[in-house]
């Protein structure tokens, strides 16, 4: 049995009611033109700290007594700072120190305190748990967590109000896995789920293809920063392993070509890790497709780098 099912996406849907953006699903002729095919852009980065992060946060913040600690490259940080800033609670927020600059100084800028860390040599979940020891702090953690997955799949209840009945295919950016399981779950007998991460960081995809979790052997080494992660969720992938399709994995460039395509024809401004399943839906897959981007934390020189792809 999953952890989470529709009920719990639905409760989550009217905690953030109000204080979380009903995204649009965007569409773009000249885009759908250049490709010979519909592609729906479910967009994310126009969210509460620029990205999904925030629906799952203030989900489970809402139901935690007392302050917080998480850990992220920096999405999950900004959307946890936000939710106790709003909550009046405190956060720490352990990160590494290769996360993008604006996500550090957003994640300060929302009144959280900032750990950072090496990624390469130590270890975020052991800087967690002492502060937790320490301080008595409660962990949120970024995609294991089921009322932060709970909290993503309010965006998968979005894309099925909005998504034209004949498209059936949905591509979503995947780290940990809890944006997809959650919006897996929503879609559930709607339309089929594939992850979409960067190369070299595609345990989800090698997980689904060997039917058990697999673990990437480097934490770092793609501008997709904000979904490398080390492995799928103990909870998320036994849900990615009944709900979705095979994984799809992109290189860097695809990822920022994609960034490019959508600022050329839908003018939103998404990060690499962000971008990750409008790459995949446009270079790796065929028919039409609806494809969530997730995030829009971007350094302005990777964006400038970005845009010179068009």
């Amino acid at each position: 049995m999953d952890d989470v099912d529709l009920s719990d996406i639905q409760a989550a849907a009217d905690r953030i009611r109000g204080h979380a953006v009903r995204t649009p699903l965007l569409n773009a002729p000249t885009l759908d033109a250049a490709f010979g095919r519909r592609i729906y852009v479910k967009a994310e980065c126009l969210q509460r700290t620029g990205s999904f992060k925030f629906r799952g946060a203030f989900n489970a913040l809402s139901q935690i007594e007392g302050d917080v600690v998480a850990f992220s490259s920096g999405n999950h940080a900004q959307g946890v700072a936000h939710a106790a800033q709003l909550l009046g609670k405190r956060a720490v927020i352990v990160m590494p120190t290769d996360a993008p600059a604006v996500k550090v100084a957003n994640t300060r800028g929302y009144g959280a305190e900032v750990v950072l860390y090496d990624r390469d040599r130590e270890s975020r979940e052991e800087i967690g748990a002492q502060l937790m020891e320490e301080r008595g702090l409660t962990l949120v953690r970024p995609y294991d967590e089921p009322l932060v997955i709970a909290g993503q799949g309010t965006c998968g209840l979005e894309i099925a109000e909005d998504l034209p009945e004949d498209v059936d295919e949905v591509i979503v950016c995947c780290g940990g896995g809890g944006l997809t399981a959650g919006v897996a779950l929503a879609l559930e007998g709607r339309a089929r789920v594939h992850p979409a991460e960067p190369a070299g960081f595609d345990d989800v995809a090698r997980s689904l293809a060997a039917g058990a979790r697999q673990t990437n052997n480097a934490r770092s080494g793609s501008i997709c920063d904000a979904i490398l992660t080390e492995s799928p969720g103990a909870i998320t992938f036994p849900i990615l392993k009944r709900l979705c399709g095979a994984g799809l994995v992109v290189t860097d460039e695809e990822a920022l070509r994609a960034m490019a395509l959508a600022w050329q024809h839908l003018r939103i401004v998404l990060e690499p890790g962000g971008a990750a399943a409008l790459a995949a839906g446009l270079f790796h897959h065929a028919g039409d497709v609806a494809v969530v981007a997730s995030g829009g934390n971007v350094d302005a020189q990777v964006f400038s780098d970005a845009l010179s792809r068009v």
